[in-house]
C-alpha cells in the first residue's frame, strides 16, 4: 500500500496574519473563521505561533488567542505551535495551559520552542532576565512537565496546572529539538515550512533515539508544510508572492504587514534573494488541486510524516480559506 492510498492527517498553523491595510481585530476574526472551517473539513489541530514585535503577526498573546479560538469551536484541538520557553517561566506556562485545559478539557496542545521568537531587546522586555537562554530549555521542559503532573516534586504548585496532562510537543528546526523530544519521549514537530535544511537528519535522529514515555509509546513526527492552492497553477503562484515578500522583508531587516500579491515578484528578485526564497520555501505545494495532491503525497512518501501542519500565508482571506479547502480534499486517498 502506498502513501497515496492513505489519508494524510492534516492540521493548521496560523500566524494570525495582519495584512496591509488591516488590523489585529480583523486578523482574529479571520483566524476564528478559518478554525471553524478547518474543524468542518476534518483538520486535527489548529495551532497558533508566538511571535513578538512583528507587524504582520498578531498571535503574541498566544494563550489568550487559543482561548478565543477554542471558545468558538467545538471539537478541533487548539494549541501553541509554539510557546517560546526562553520568554516565560515554566510555572506561568503551566498555569496558562492548565487554565486552558480546565476550560476546554481534552482539546489543548502545548508545543514548546527554544527560540525567543524576537530580538534581544524584545526578550529583555518580555522576561527581563537574559540569564535564561536556550541552553536552559531541557531543564525548563522537565520542570514544566513536573508542574503539570499528578504529583509534582516541586514545592510550588501550579493552580490550575497540576494534573492537567496537556500533551506537550517539542518544536524545532535543528537536531537539538529532535534529540530532546526523543530523550523525553515526546512528539516532535519540525519547522520545515521555513527552515527545511536539517529536516531529514532531524527526523532520522528522533526516530533512532526515541525512548517511550507515559505520553507516547512510539515516535510521532509532524512536519510544517506550506500550501498555496488555487484553481490554476498561475493563480497559486501569485498567491505565494505575499509570503515571498514577507521573507525578503524579514531577512533584510524590514518586517512588515503581509503584503498584497505581486505577479512576477519572485522572478523580479536578484539571484541571491530568489535563491533564499526558494530554499526557505522548498517544503511547499504551489498550484492547482492536482499539483497540490501530488506534492502533499510525495512529501509524506519521502519523509514518512505522521501528520502535516499546513500553513498558508495568503493575503486575501477568502483565497486562504479556499486554499485550506483544496488542501483537505487533496489529502484524501486517490
Amino acid at each position: 500500500m502506498t502513501m497515496s492510498n492513505v489519508p494524510i492527517v492534516l492540521s493548521v498553523l496560523d500566524l494570525a496574519p495582519i495584512t496591509e491595510g488591516s488590523d489585529a481585530s480583523t486578523s482574529f476574526r479571520n483566524s476564528l473563521e478559518l478554525a471553524q472551517q478547518a474543524e468542518r473539513l476534518g483538520y486535527r489541530r489548529f495551532w497558533l505561533a508566538e511571535h513578538h514585535g512583528m507587524p504582520g503577526i498578531a498571535s503574541a498573546a498566544t494563550a489568550v488567542l487559543i482561548a478565543y479560538i477554542a471558545g468558538g469551536t467545538r471539537s478541533i484541538r487548539v494549541g501553541a505551535g509554539g510557546i517560546m520557553l526562553p520568554n516565560h517561566s515554566p510555572l506561568v506556562i503551566a498555569e496558562q495551559f492548565g487554565t486552558l485545559q480546565a476550560l476546554y478539557p481534552g482539546r489543548i496542545d502545548l508545543g514548546l520552542g527554544r527560540a525567543p521568537g524576537s530580538d534581544q531587546a524584545t526578550s529583555r522586555a518580555l522576561r527581563r532576565d537574559l540569564a535564561s537562554h536556550p541552553d536552559q530549555v531541557p531543564q525548563d521542559v522537565v520542570e514544566l512537565l513536573d508542574f503539570m503532573s499528578d504529583e509534582p516534586r516541586q514545592t510550588v504548585q501550579a493552580v490550575p496546572g497540576k494534573g492537567a496532562k496537556v500533551p506537550v510537543w517539542i518544536l524545532g528546526s535543528s537536531l537539538f529539538g529532535a534529540r530532546l523530544a526523543a530523550m523525553l519521549g515526546l512528539p516532535y514537530a519540525f519547522a520545515s515550512h521555513f527552515a527545511p535544511a536539517q529536516m531529514m537528519q532531524a527526523i532520522a535522529l528522533y526516530r533512532a533515539e526515541f525512548k517511550p514515555s507515559a505520553q507516547l509509546a512510539q515516535p510521532y513526527v509532524m512536519l510544517g508544510f506550506n500550501v498555496f492552492a488555487a484553481q490554476s497553477d498561475e493563480q497559486a503562484k501569485v498567491l505565494a508572492t505575499s509570503v515571498q515578500q514577507a521573507f525578503v522583508n524579514l531577512r533584510t531587516g524590514r518586517p512588515s504587514k503581509l503584503q498584497p500579491p505581486v505577479p512576477g515578484y519572485l522572478e523580479s528578485l536578484p539571484a541571491p534573494a530568489r535563491a533564499m526564497v526558494n530554499d526557505v520555501l522548498s517544503c511547499s505545494a504551489i498550484g492547482s488541486p492536482p499539483a497540490v495532491r501530488e506534492a502533499l503525497h510525495a512529501f509524506v512518501e519521502r519523509t514518512g510524516a505522521d501528520e502535516l501542519m499546513i500553513t498558508s500565508q495568503i493575503f486575501d482571506h477568502e483565497a486562504r480559506m479556499r486554499s485550506y479547502e483544496i488542501t483537505a480534499q487533496s489529502a484524501q486517498p486517490e
